[in-house]
């Protein structure tokens, strides 16, 4: 499928060398202000060439809306837009054409259709997730209405951890350094990490932490449709994401329930009921309590690599090739706003159904 969401809806289209990569959102409420230089700022803190760890890609990765607001306004009908490709550098690829590499797609997308496109991975390539942060910034945008705001940082890379609790970092900290970590001392490491990677024609995975604020009470359904489950599979529909976890997360499978149960208490008059902890991460039941979502995302290592590897062609002959081309040595850094995307996508999405539940 190239669909998600229910009722805040997006379809995409569009590979890595084709002329561009584009979707349609469909569900989008009607009179929502629509902040353009918002929704260019996402997509620039995803395009590549930002920074000496990311890939040396040069696009500008500017966003045509080409349907559903006018004046400046959301109109409720579909939303159509388009980033066009323009530093396509396809001839890097052709010594991969009948060639599967090592932990891509290749392998699969043959197996499954038949024929691929090889250049750049075509449609199993990152560049597909230009739609999922514009539909993203557009949620964000509606979300910021409601009083609901997303956060997504980088929170480990290889074997270097930041191990301070979201609530002790400074969220301003992580648009100042180029690996998004809301700690500068922590960033440094990572940094220099990353870009020994680099120099060894190798690559890197880690952690991506998110946390939903103000999210009301009420989202999720009670079996299918959790809304822990909705978040794990939207962060799990991105590339090169391996593992999520929510709230205390596998790290609460050695505690017991005594120590972890969120005891419940209300407020000095009474009329407000909260939790001394947030173990669950804000979700009980599959349906949010009201308290700070929180929840982790671990991608791999990305799967091209600057060095010699063993693999087969498409007839089984095995062949040692290397890769050629401008890849990341590392996605966490790009993926930080992919991460929100998805969220405030979902989020919107959960939302919405929420409120059909009232009459």
């Amino acid at each position: 499928m190239n669909t998600i969401g229910t009722l805040f809806r997006l379809t995409t289209f569009g590979e890595s060398h084709g002329p561009g990569v584009g979707g349609v959102i469909d569900g989008f409420p009607a009179g929502i202000e629509i902040d353009m230089d918002f929704i260019q700022h996402e997509l620039d803190r995803r395009k590549p060439g930002q920074s000496a760890l990311t890939t040396p890609r040069k696009e500008s990765d500017k966003v045509e809306i080409l349907s559903g607001v006018y004046e400046g306004f959301s109109t409720g009908c579909p939303i159509g837009f388009l980033v066009r490709n323009e530093n396509q550098h396809s001839a890097d690829y052709d010594n991969l054409r009948d060639l599967f590499r090592p932990s891509h797609a290749d392998f699969t997308y043959y197996s499954k259709y038949g024929i691929r496109d090889h250049r750049g991975g075509g449609r199993s390539s990152a560049r597909e997730t230009i739609s999922r942060v514009v539909a993203g910034a557009f949620a964000k945008l509606a979300l910021r209405k409601l009083g609901i705001s997303i956060t997504a940082y980088t929170q480990q890379v290889g074997h270097i951890q930041l191990e301070k609790p979201y609530q002790q970092l400074d969220f301003q900290e992580i648009e100042r350094n180029a690996v998004r970590c809301a700690d500068a001392e922590t960033a440094e490491k990572m940094a220099a990490l990353i870009q020994e990677v680099k120099s060894e024609g190798d690559t890197i995975g880690g952690v991506i932490a998110c946390v939903i604020k103000g999210c009301p009470i009420g989202l999720g359904e009670p079996a299918f449709g959790k809304l822990h489950a909705m978040l794990g599979g939207a962060m799990l529909s991105i590339n090169a994401a391996k593992g999520f976890e929510y709230g205390k997360g596998f790290a609460g499978v050695t505690e017991r329930g005594s120590q972890q149960n969120d005891i419940f208490v209300s407020d000095s008059n009474g009329q407000h009921i909260t939790t001394r902890t947030n173990n669950s991460g804000g979700i009980q039941g599959g349906i949010s309590n009201g308290q700070d979502i929180y929840f982790r995302v671990a991608f791999k290592p990305v799967a091209t690599i600057l060095k010699d590897q063993q693999t087969v062609d498409k007839n089984g002959n095995p062949v040692l090739f290397k890769a050629r081309g401008r890849h990341d040595a590392c996605v966490l850094p790009r993926a930080v706003p992919i991460v929100e995307a998805m969220a405030a996508s979902t989020i919107l999405d959960c939302y919405l159904l929420n409120e059909c539940k009232k009459i």
